[in-house]
């Protein structure tokens, strides 16, 4: 008994008081929470996944003209073009290919629209850089 009040390993603890409990009590109940709510966004966030793949799925079921071939026709209607980013997409009822393409000696971005069914050109539009980040945040708003 008297070697345990010893002990080295709780020599330098302080005795277990009201304080001490009440501080480890509101540590567990803060950690608690915040794992509660870390799997809730991660479980949020697997369903959006879940349902954002899904809508891909679907439209390429609809698509007859592959990624490939609309990306020729895009990079035909701008031949010095570097296509930065591709998506599928329902745009206005219509299936699309949409490239988002960077030629050199400019900051604008070229979007290159192509039917997906068809294989035709839909339009082409020249973004300022300014005007692509403020069209993205308002297309998250817009999923949200």
């Amino acid at each position: 008994m008297w070697l345990r009040w010893f002990d080295p390993a709780e020599a330098n603890q302080p005795p277990p008081n009201k304080r001490n409990v009440e501080h480890t009590t509101l540590e567990m109940k803060l950690k608690t929470t915040i794992g509660i709510g870390l799997i809730a966004a991660l479980g949020a966030t697997a369903a959006f996944a879940k349902e954002k793949e899904d809508d891909d799925s679907a439209l390429a079921a609809q698509a007859t003209v592959s990624k490939a071939d609309a990306q020729k026709v895009a990079q035909a209607k701008v031949p010095n073009g570097t296509i930065k980013e591709s998506e599928l997409e329902n745009e206005n009822g219509k299936i699309i290919w949409s490239f988002d393409m960077s030629t050199p000696g400019t900051t604008d971005t070229t979007e290159v629209n192509v039917d997906a069914k068809t294989g035709k050109l839909v339009n082409v539009e020249t973004e300022k850089a300014g005007q692509e980040e403020k069209e993205e945040a308002s297309e998250k708003g817009d999923k949200d």
